[in-house]
Parts: structure tokens; sequence; C-alpha cells
């Protein structure tokens, strides 16, 4: 009998745990759908404003004089991992740790990195690498503009100031809710795009000078462009984390049906033999 309790125990444990898994899970769908409407709307606006800022910078003239535009010797650069604050997202965190380790040691093994992390799960990792130059986990507890807009402008400002001479966002692009793309994009300096791509400025007149529209766009422009990267990677953490419930729930079902056929044979099984020893008994008592 002992052996009964134990697998009733076990049975009672999983499904104490396919409860939670569940339920995770439907809490995870009813953010990511939040998160996913958030971040569809956000995806045109940013690109459209990305591309204008890219046609205009590539008709500048050359000694333009903006510091987010300027292209130097790459010596230092800084990666920006954006992972979560909570786990039990299957691979979510790790492939942007694995990632950022992989650019550390091969990409830009010939230059001083340092890092930026956003995310409590990254940070604690990352944090034995040494190359933490500040942290910023607390930016998912009030997710908005202005406290993205602030990380964005310590960066631009050390950029300015020629800390870094490039910088790059490493984070998870969300495709659907079952697939996540570990993104490496770069933020500076902004690289005007080639004469064969750019539009044509020939029919329109800026006013006030092309210039002065680029050098308050810049600012906004890379303000929004983290914004969407970090907005990206909450949609994608509640997609990958309503996923890994969502199996882990089928696994945990899995799990106590075979302990429920296990214990109703063991069940079977003594009291079988509990039956062939009465019958054993009486029959000596007759005989």
């Amino acid at each position: 009998m002992a052996n009964l309790k134990e697998i009733r125990n076990r049975i009672a444990s999983v499904s104490s745990t396919m409860q939670i898994t569940s339920a995770m899970k439907m809490v995870s769908a009813a953010k990511l759908k939040k998160a996913q409407d958030a971040i569809t709307a956000m995806r045109p606006y940013a690109n459209t404003l990305t591309e204008l800022i890219q046609n205009l910078s590539s008709t500048l003239d050359g000694d333009s004089q903006n510091p987010f535009t300027q292209t130097r010797n790459k010596q230092k650069a800084l990666i920006v991992a954006i992972t979560s604050n909570r786990g039990l997202c299957g691979a979510f965190n790790a492939n942007i740790i694995k990632k950022t380790r992989q650019l550390i040691e091969e990409d830009f093994a010939q230059q001083q990195v340092s890092l930026i992390t956003i995310g409590k799960k990254g940070s604690e990792v990352l944090e034995k690498t040494g190359k933490i130059s500040a942290t910023h986990d607390a930016v998912f507890d009030d997710l908005n503009y202005e406290n993205v807009g602030k990380i964005a402008q310590e960066i631009m400002d050390q950029f300015a100031e020629a800390t870094f001479d490039e910088v790059v966002i490493v984070y998870n692009r969300f495709k659907n809710a079952a697939t996540q793309i570990v993104q490496v994009e770069p933020y500076l300096p902004i690289v005007a795009e080639s004469s064969e791509t750019q539009t044509s400025s020939a029919d329109y007149i800026f006013e006030p000078s092309k210039s002065e529209i680029v050098n308050d766009l810049l600012p906004k422009s890379l303000k929004m462009q983290l914004y969407k990267a970090i907005r990206d990677s909450f949609a994608s953490e509640h997609g990958a984390r309503m996923t890994a419930m969502h199996k882990a729930t089928d696994n945990a079902t899995e799990l106590r049906d075979q302990l429920k056929l296990t214990y109703n044979k063991a069940r079977q099984a003594a009291i079988t033999n509990e039956i062939l020893e009465i019958v054993g008994g009486a029959e000596a008592l007759n005989n």
C-alpha cells in the first residue's frame, strides 16, 4: 500500500502543477493580445520613420555635423540585450543570452565591448561577463515611451561623446505566438541608404532646411526604434510563455493519465493478491 500512496501523492502533485501552468497560459494569452495589438500598430509608423530618416540622411551634404550619422573606426561597441524579468518562457531568454555571447566572442572580438541589459534574466547571466555598464530592468514595470526614451537618450549621449563607436540591439522579434526571431539590429550610427535604393527627393520642398528636419527627427526616430524593439520583445515574451505553458500543461496531463493507469494497475494487483490470500486461507481451513 505504500507504493499506492506514493503514486497518489505524485498524481496530486502533477494535477496541482497542471492547474498552475494552465492558469499561467491563460494569463499570458490575455496579455499577449494587448501586447500584439500594440506592436502591430506601432511597426508601420516606426519603420516608415526610420526609412524617412535614412533617405534624408543620404541626401545631406558630406559636411553634416550630426553626431548620430558619423561613422568612426570601430574600436568600442555597445550591445543592448533585451530579455525578460521572469522565466518560464522556454528558450526566450536563453536565445538572447547565447546570441549576445556570440557577438562578444566572434563579431566584436576585436573591439572593446560593453553591455546594457534590459530584463533581469539577461542581467543575472550576463553579469558574469564583467562587461555590463548599465541595467534597466525596471522599465517593464511601467513600459511606456517616456521611460524608454530616457534609456535611448542615455545611449545617444554616450555615442555623441564617442564613448562607443557602434551600438546594436539584440532582441526577440515577434512573429506569432509560437515563433520569435532573434534580431540583431544596428542602432548607431545611422547608415544612409545607398543611392540605388533611396527615394528621390527632387519633388519635395523642405521647410525649414533638410538638415534641421533630420536633426530634429533623429532623436525621436532613435527613441522610437528602441521602444519598438522593447515592445517586440514584450509581445514575444508572452507568446513564448503561453506556448511553453501550453506544452507544460499537455505534458502534465499526459503524465497524470499515465500515473492514474499505473495506480489502477497497482491497486488491481493488490486487490487480486488479497483475494488470493483469502481464498488460500479458506482452502487451508477446509482441508
